[in-house]
């Protein structure tokens, strides 16, 4: 990652999140992200932060929140944190994880819709992928 907000302190928490990715995490990461291009990383550290998925090419992060994230301190910490993301130059991109379980087709188009607006060329999906 090519910015200075890389936070070296963050990556052994970081690499405990990606053993321990959430069902709605790793159901993303292992039908739609993983293979994806351009690449996406897994629970990387941005600006004191570890956000779920980053694309440096594009500069765009997403998130999947789970139920925490929609109480009143949950809604306005993300907030803040959407903010300093953005602050930072990336797009922000959040899907709850009902969103990742029954709707997995439109996650993925919204997906690609965003990275193909930043990135020239045209992404691709793994074939085991949710169908478009």
């Amino acid at each position: 990652m090519a910015m200075k907000t890389y936070t070296r302190a963050l990556i052994p928490r970081a690499q405990q999140m990606r053993r321990e990715m959430t069902k709605a995490e790793a159901r993303l990461w292992f039908e739609v992200l993983r293979d994806f291009e351009p690449r996406v990383r897994r629970q990387r550290p941005i600006g004191g932060f570890i956000a779920d998925f980053y694309c440096a090419a594009c500069k765009v992060v997403i998130e999947v929140d789970g139920d925490s994230h929609f109480t009143p301190d949950g809604l306005h910490y993300d907030a803040q944190r959407t903010a300093l993301l953005e602050g930072l130059g990336l797009r922000v991109l959040r899907f709850s994880n009902a969103d990742v379980f029954e709707n997995l087709h439109g996650v993925t188009v919204q997906i690609i819709e965003v990275l193909q607006k930043d990135q020239s060329s045209v992404s691709t999906l793994n074939p085991r992928a949710a169908p478009l």
